[in-house]
């Protein structure tokens, strides 16, 4: 590039990667057009742009421009006004036909269904029950990881009550695994972090849905107000910052193989922590490092194609900043905000109006404005505010009130004075 910089997103980086797969022939052009989601010709069209013009080729070169034919937020408010007065209960279909006929407004169903979706309007339907089947492996290593927490006395009664979140390689059954006090969000990050920079980026997690993984409120105060959110969980919000797709499993047998893993670790690893007398999180951490390894050598199996689908991981600093909790405060006039019902003062000058709460893995916090880290301190004292009884407070009467006396139990204390007893 001679010297210049080239920016790229993590979906395009991602796309480069698989690209330089296909160029290389590790991967077909079908199957990189599979795991992009894009067609066979464009795969084509992008493999012969890499090849003239370098890793630029997979920039889209549309990037800046204005979109024609964007539909207008004026047009848009007055959709969802029209719907939410007289087509609240339309599907997205017959609601699109009624506003055609009706209103003389062409809309395309799925983006009035991503509207009405986005403002609470449609309600879930009862489907039928699908009819499940047994699922092959997936092809390639890292094409998608089974994650899940196993709640369990690991250490027998030795110490606490642990719980090991454990991954395990749909393709190659490579396991990995790291113990915690509890399942949250923040051993989901940690642990996802120490995979990552062990074994690469994968392409697509597979999770329960637990309230650590899933956003399981349904009110929909919280989905139009929670900023980061947009109906995903801080976790779900990470892992799409680092372009990783995310899979729900609906049950456990959905994910048989991760727990057939932890089947097999509540036998063969309790003994092993019991032989090593460990005692507390941080022994039974070196003891599980050292069994996964054996684990691993005795269990794996080979993948059916031989392609690695783990992306290289970016820093630690970088993945800091995108597996850790956010959430956004308005900054008052004083440089003052509140989080988790805490006063923290920001010290220096800044022209935001509104601040990132940054919470790491490792119990850092960080006052985010605009991309930069803003110094701060929380206020410990607050003032407290005096309160008054009401037998204090006098009240000035004029004297013709005070001949006529009619208030009860006011008791005279001056000519023309009252005090409130």
């Amino acid at each position: 590039m001679n010297g210049d910089i080239l920016m790229m997103r993590p979906i395009e980086l991602k796309r480069l990667e698989l690209i330089k797969k296909a160029i290389g022939r590790e991967l077909t052009q079908v199957e990189v057009s599979k795991f992009l989601g894009i067609s066979q010709r464009q795969v084509r069209r992008i493999v012969r742009r890499v090849k003239e013009i370098g890793n630029k080729g997979v920039i889209h070169r549309n990037r800046g421009k204005n979109n024609g034919r964007r539909i207008s937020d004026t047009i848009k408010a007055k959709v969802l006004r029209i719907y939410g007065s007289r087509y609240k209960d339309f599907g997205a279909t017959f609601a699109c036909e009624k506003l055609s006929k009706d209103e003389g407004i062409k809309l395309g169903r799925e983006t009035l269904r991503k509207w009405i979706r986005q403002e609470g309007y449609e309600s879930n339907r009862r489907r039928r029950r699908k009819h499940r089947r047994w699922r092959e492996r997936k092809e390639f290593y890292g094409q998608m990881i089974q994650m899940d927490g196993s709640h369990h006395d690991w250490l027998k009664g030795r110490g606490p009550r642990l719980v090991l979140m454990g991954y395990i390689d749909d393709a190659t059954s490579r396991a990995f695994g790291r113990f915690y006090e509890y399942e949250g969000t923040i051993p989901a990050m940690d642990s996802f972090k120490r995979y990552c920079l062990k074994y690469g980026v994968p392409q697509s997690v597979y999770l329960d849905c637990n309230s650590a993984y899933k956003l399981n409120r349904r009110d929909d105060w919280y989905h139009r107000n929670y900023r980061y959110g947009d109906g995903l969980s801080e976790f779900e919000r990470s892992l799409k910052e680092l372009k990783v797709e995310v899979i729900h499993a609906y049950s456990p047998q959905a994910k048989g193989r991760v727990e057939r893993l932890f089947r097999t670790l509540q036998d063969r690893l309790v003994k092993e922590l019991t032989l090593s007398h460990a005692k507390d999180i941080e022994q039974a951490n070196k003891v599980l490092e050292a069994y996964l390894i054996e684990h691993n050598r005795r269990y794996m199996v080979e993948p059916a194609r031989n392609a690695n689908l783990h992306r290289r991981a970016p820093t630690a600093e970088e993945l800091d900043n995108m597996l850790c909790k956010k959430k956004e405060h308005p900054l008052r006039k004083d440089f003052t905000l509140v989080h988790e019902a805490r006063l923290y003062q920001i010290e220096e000058w800044t022209s935001v109006n509104h601040i990132e709460v940054r919470e790491h893995v490792d119990g850092r916090m960080q006052m985010m404005g605009r991309g930069r880290s803003l110094k701060f301190k929380p206020i410990a004292d607050r003032p407290i505010k005096k309160r008054i009884r009401i037998s204090q407070i006098k009240v000035r009467l004029p004297k013709d009130r005070i001949a006529k006396n009619s208030w009860g139990s006011l008791n005279i204390k001056a000519r023309n004075t009252l005090t409130i007893g």
